[in-house]
């Protein structure tokens, strides 16, 4: 399997991986989470692609982290199923999408998933971590989350933001100092991960 080649698994995690496959193809089928062309493509382009943020940093058990605008699930459910002593909680604004991350993260047993229909604007918890996959402008994004960002760190770098991000960044992260960005293709051979980057911004 393609996730195998980059990750080392556990039997529980190899598995939870091949379920994706067919929960997702069910789930599109009755509501469109991932575009019909792209379903073909979904563990290059939606479970791969979010796994960047692991190679990024391996986060230590107890870690919590908010996905925001997860969709279906990403980057959220690989993010769950690779860390499975870290804590998820996957928001999205539009209640088909959260029904669908629920659901598969039902069907994978992942107990350590919280999915909530809301607005980052409503949501008033504190994390280490916040993620997203290509939501809005870095900083419309910052605006709204920096209130969620804990200030007790555990991991080898301060909490903050880390986002999956394509094409010309240069404007969106011009505002920020310490921003790091760095190409998924580091991390991932193939054709589809030039010039998708993983950013990650201390807050």
């Amino acid at each position: 399997m393609l996730i195998s080649e980059y990750y080392k698994l556990s039997d529980r995690q190899a598995e939870q991986f091949a379920q994706l496959d067919a929960l997702y193809r069910d789930w599109n089928s009755k509501i469109n989470v991932i575009s019909r062309k792209d379903i073909d493509n979904l563990y290059e382009h939606h479970v791969l692609h979010s796994l960047a943020i692991a190679k990024l940093l391996p986060f230590q058990p107890g870690t919590t982290i908010l996905d925001v605008g997860t969709g279906g699930g990403f980057p959220g459910i690989p993010l769950a199923i690779m860390f499975p002593e870290c804590q998820f909680t996957l928001i999205d604004s539009i209640g088909k999408k959260i029904k669908v991350a629920s659901e598969v993260a039902k069907a994978l047993g992942l107990t350590n998933v919280v999915c909530k229909q809301e607005r980052a604007e409503e949501e008033k918890q504190k994390f280490d971590f916040v993620v997203s996959r290509a939501v809005m402008p870095l900083p419309d994004l910052v605006k709204l989350v920096r209130k969620n960002v804990s200030n007790k760190h555990r991991n080898a770098v301060p909490n903050g933001l880390i986002v999956l991000k394509g094409g010309d960044l240069k404007a969106e992260i011009a505002p920020f100092k310490e921003v790091e960005v760095t190409p998924c293709s580091n991390y991932f051979h193939g054709e589809w991960f030039i010039g998708k980057q993983v950013i990650y911004l201390p807050l």
